[in-house]
């Protein structure tokens, strides 16, 4: 898929925390800020406030710089941003209403999807 650490990383994080319908976008030639945009869902608001809060724990753990987190109050949309690589986790109705990966399909196709876990 790709040499990218980091990316490589975070996702075996999500894996570790049963994350669902993993989505990966390569927007390097399409963003300014990031190079990769990560969408996932988990099955409750708790799973994914558990999501994100292991995800910020081994990015500490493997001193990835955190630029900023949103949403861990509720955990319908909670966004990590680790600079290279941003997270989206949602619930799936949320993932749904948002349309998020019609938004990101505009800007590139995504280089790793999981539907069915």
């Amino acid at each position: 898929m790709t040499d990218n650490i980091k990316l490589t990383a975070v996702l075996s994080w999500l894996n570790e925390k049963k994350a669902e319908h993993i989505a990966v976008y390569n927007v390097t030639k399409n963003c300014s800020y990031t190079d990769f945009i990560v969408v996932c869902d988990g099955s409750a608001d708790l799973h994914n406030k558990a999501i994100a809060k292991h995800i910020l724990y081994m990015a500490k753990k493997s001193k990835y710089q955190i630029i900023s987190k949103a949403g861990l109050e509720y955990g319908q949309w909670i966004l990590v941003d680790l600079g290279d690589v941003i997270v989206h986790i949602f619930l799936q109705e949320k993932r749904e209403y948002y349309e998020i990966d019609q938004l990101f399909s505009e800007l590139t196709e995504p280089i790793k999807e999981e539907r069915n876990l």
